[in-house]
């Protein structure tokens, strides 16, 4: 739900924002990284050392090469790091835009397992660094669209999910896919809060992950995920709404009915399962017909036209042929 920070008054100064300059160096290091023995999985932590010399932020290097799935790089200018990483919505960790950046350090990555089970033939339990080799690592540059009414352009590090669900080998009786995030009180102050039942949990039909824009990233602007971000794995799928994209997964698994998804069991009057970006369909609250983009201009930047499917129609709008998107929404 829209806070006040919506209204943008926690953006960073200027001075925060990471120069294009620097950003640009890091791009053409990570093509160079690319290019070696480490360019098709996870870099060196040594690559801290790398990055700091270009004044980058501190965090591991993911080596990368640019994906080649069409529309998987939007030319439009990223969203700098400090929006990315300072404006959040991770419940977890509180529903402030800033809590999470404040609250996420005690989040631990390290030991971390993905459970892949339901209705397939390859059932698998994967630390994370396992998780991190099962396909070479791609920068990914999408517009990212919240149903709040904001957006962002963010760089992400990872590779198509339809990766590991070729591996997994769904059975013939799977049709949607189920996200589970981690539920830990200890580390995740507010789980237990009333505002969503935990643990988060997200879907898909089995097709839309399948898609090959659908991405399990587990790195931004060329580093490992911040915690705030959704550390150390999670969904990303640019024509839906941000919360789509479940974050801290756990589980994946395979199912032959629509799982019951996190917001639509608080509000399922105000958000359906697709949840498809559309300037047609309003929230209850507010009009989905203009976006306003975080880091331009602040408070009083100007407004754009919400796109379609967030501008990935040509990419996936035969998905959803024959469906009325204004019932299911």
């Amino acid at each position: 739900m829209p806070s006040r920070t919506d209204l943008g008054f926690d953006h960073p100064v200027p001075s925060e924002i990471t120069p294009r300059a620097a950003y640009e160096g890091r791009r053409r290091w990570l093509r160079q990284l690319a290019a070696g023995s480490l360019g098709t999985g996870l870099a060196t932590w040594a690559g801290r050392q790398a990055l700091a010399a270009e004044g980058a932020p501190r965090g591991a290097a993911l080596a990368a090469v640019k994906s080649a799935v069409a529309g998987a790089v939007t030319m439009e200018r990223p969203t700098s790091r400090a929006d990315v990483t300072r404006y959040n919505n991770f419940y977890e960790f509180g529903t402030d835009k800033a809590d999470p950046a404040k609250n996420a350090h005690t989040l631990k990555t390290r030991p971390w397992t993905v459970v892949i089970d339901g209705e397939v033939k390859k059932p698998r339990t994967l630390d994370i660094d396992a998780l991190m080799k099962l396909a070479p690592m791609e920068e990914r540059i999408y517009r990212l669209r919240c149903v709040e009414g904001w957006s962002m352009v963010i760089p992400w590090v990872g590779w198509s999910l339809a990766e590991l669900i070729r591996q997994v080998e769904p059975t013939g009786h799977a049709k949607y896919v189920e996200f589970h995030t981690l539920a830990d009180p200890k580390t995740m102050p507010f789980v237990g809060s009333r505002v969503l039942e935990w643990p988060y949990v997200e879907g898909l039909r089995l097709d839309e992950a399948m898609h090959p824009l659908t991405l399990l990233a587990f790195g931004l602007y060329g580093e490992v995920l911040p915690n705030q971000n959704g550390a150390p794995v999670r969904l990303v799928v640019p024509w839906k709404y941000g919360f789509k994209s479940a974050k801290s997964i756990v589980r994946i698994r395979f199912t032959a009915q629509p799982p019951r998804t996190a917001w639509n069991k608080a509000a399922p009057q105000e958000y359906g399962f697709y949840s498809n970006v559309n300037p047609e369909v309003d929230h209850p609250r507010w009009s989905q017909a203009s976006e306003r983009r975080i880091g331009e201009d602040g408070l009083f930047a100007k407004k754009r036209p919400t796109l379609m499917f967030n501008g990935y129609g040509a990419q996936v709008a035969q998905l959803y042929t024959g469906m009325d998107l204004r019932r299911e929404f």
